[in-house]
């Protein structure tokens, strides 16, 4: 009997099936830096101790997206090893800001099974939840991939695809406990925008840009343990490219957006993503947002911002994010909506 894990194929999932995720992994300052040293981040919040202390968060939290990607690490041995693509997330709240010392660990259930067509693969839904040492919920989310069939004759499951809430609820946003926004520094944070001065349906194109190298997201994939094929071996796809990891794009796109959102300290949850088109080492990528909603929280100069945050291969002055066929314009990678919290 073999002692190696092969992974999940599709067939291997069941519904209701909970999975508790290998191996718990504390945050350390280490991640802080290396995540800086991956992304341009300026956010002040996790860049600045002082900041941090300033608006109520001591200890000093990370980048929120560090949390996500350590547990969304977690599941990949299990969910997602044997993935064709991670398709899109829902319902994914941040229910506690992540500071060094914390220990994370991850379980999912399988909510959803559909086979696709071809009978060579399918989808598989999870929703899965972050703890810390305490056994306090951190993040939870829900997600599908479409994972490769072991055996193409293995009878499909019957289909069932969970009813997912199409964004977070204001009221249901989680701000962290202490969070206080009234004596914000805003010259400290690099811009004057607060929460008033964005109007829904605003766009607003983040300018830069930043080309993928090989060696940065296959550093991403090793630092998030996210050890899925398609990410650094080659052999793992029909082209011989390595699919670049989404979440890499992710946090490349967020951190692209200080430069006209730097005030989007926290991440308070992410409603819907969509990875539309595969990213690839030598694509250059840009970003722009769009304010689709507004609400007021019960912390002290603290409001919320709903974003769609929006990645392309190659800027896009004209911010187009779908053609007059309904499909996505050619050079969109990634279409996050998410929630931010902001001063007032």
């Amino acid at each position: 009997m073999s002692k190696t894990n092969p992974g999940n194929f599709f067939e291997d999932f069941t519904l209701g099936q909970v999975i508790q995720h290998a191996t718990p992994r504390t945050i350390t300052e280490g991640d802080r830096a290396v995540y800086g040293s991956l992304y341009p981040t300026r956010f002040a919040v996790p860049s600045s101790a002082a900041f941090a202390a300033s608006v109520g968060l001591d200890p000093h939290p990370v980048e929120d997206l560090i949390g996500f990607h350590v547990a969304f690490g977690k599941t990949v041995p299990d969910v997602s090893l044997n993935a064709v693509a991670n398709l899109g997330y829902a319902e994914c709240r941040f229910h506690a800001p992540i500071v060094p010392g914390d220990t994370i660990s991850t379980s999912s259930e399988v909510i959803g099974l559909k086979q696709n067509s071809n009978g060579k693969s399918g989808v598989v839904y999870v929703r899965s939840t972050a703890t810390n040492q305490r056994d306090e919920v951190v993040l939870d989310w829900a997600r599908w991939v479409m994972v490769h069939k072991r055996d193409t004759e293995a009878a499909a499951p019957e289909t069932v695809i969970p009813e997912l809430a199409p964004f977070v609820a204001p009221e249901e946003l989680v701000v962290p406990q202490g969070l206080d926004f009234t004596g914000y520094d805003f010259v400290a944070a690099g811009e004057p925008h607060r929460f008033d001065d964005y109007e829904v349906g605003e766009r607003i194109d983040h300018v830069d840009g930043v080309t993928l190298t090989a060696s940065e997201h296959q550093q991403a994939t090793r630092l998030w343990q996210n050890t899925a094929k398609v990410h650094f071996n080659v052999e793992a796809r029909p082209d011989g490219n390595n699919l670049v990891y989404g979440g890499h794009v992710i946090s490349l796109a967020r951190a692209l957006s200080f430069n006209g959102l730097a005030n989007a300290q926290l991440i308070a949850a992410i409603n819907a993503g969509a990875h539309t088109s595969p990213a690839f080492a030598g694509d250059t990528i840009y970003a722009w947002s769009e304010v689709l909603d507004k609400a007021e929280t019960s912390a002290p100069g603290v409001g919320a911002l709903r974003l769609r945050l929006v990645a392309t291969k190659g800027r896009d002055e004209a911010m187009t994010l779908r053609g007059e066929d309904g499909k996505y314009a050619p050079g969109v990678l990634l279409d996050l909506d998410y929630w931010v919290l902001v001063p007032r």
